[in-house]
């Protein structure tokens, strides 16, 4: 009797036993849903804080808005008969325009550089880009630079025409 007492018969796969183990590893689905949403309250608190840069696209359409805002002032001088002024103000990064008023602001993280004549039909210029009835002006160049790359908006002042280039 003790001989069959010893023969117990051993399970040949761990699968089909029900271990307080095996049910314990893993996660249920309530956990990761959780975690999901932490992840997703985090996300949308601290994605907006994250500064962004201007973008090469960005950079390109400061460029062109200031170039059609040159434009649009010689345009004006020429219908009008009389002097339109730009004014380009380096520290506050802005361009206004003289015959509209229209504003374009580049941001902090673009360089902003621009080389202007002091002098122009002998009078100081005072950080402006004049034109003339006859559509000529006295010059100037205005830099839009960021990571080494950039623009630059002339302004001829023989012809007063307005180009955008990239910088280099």
């Amino acid at each position: 009797m003790d001989r069959k007492a010893a023969l117990e018969r051993q399970p040949t796969s761990p699968a089909g036993s029900a271990d307080a183990a095996a049910t314990e590893a893993g996660y249920t689905l309530i956990e990761i849903v959780c975690v999901l949403a932490v992840v997703a309250m985090l996300a949308a608190i601290l994605l907006p804080a994250i500064p962004r840069g201007t973008s090469r696209a960005g950079l390109e359409a400061y460029a062109l808005e200031t170039a059609s805002v040159l434009k649009s002032d010689r345009t004006a001088a020429i219908r009008r008969r009389q002097q339109v002024a730009t004014a380009v103000d380096a520290q506050s990064r802005s361009v206004r325009s003289g015959a509209t008023g229209r504003i374009v602001r580049v941001p902090q993280d673009v360089l902003f550089n621009a080389v202007l004549p002091s002098r122009c039909n002998q009078r100081p210029t005072y950080s402006t880009i004049s034109f003339f009835a006859s559509g000529m002006s006295c010059g100037g160049t205005i830099d839009l630079i960021r990571m080494g790359v950039g623009y630059e908006i002339r302004v001829n002042w023989l012809t007063g025409g307005v180009e955008v280039v990239p910088h280099g």
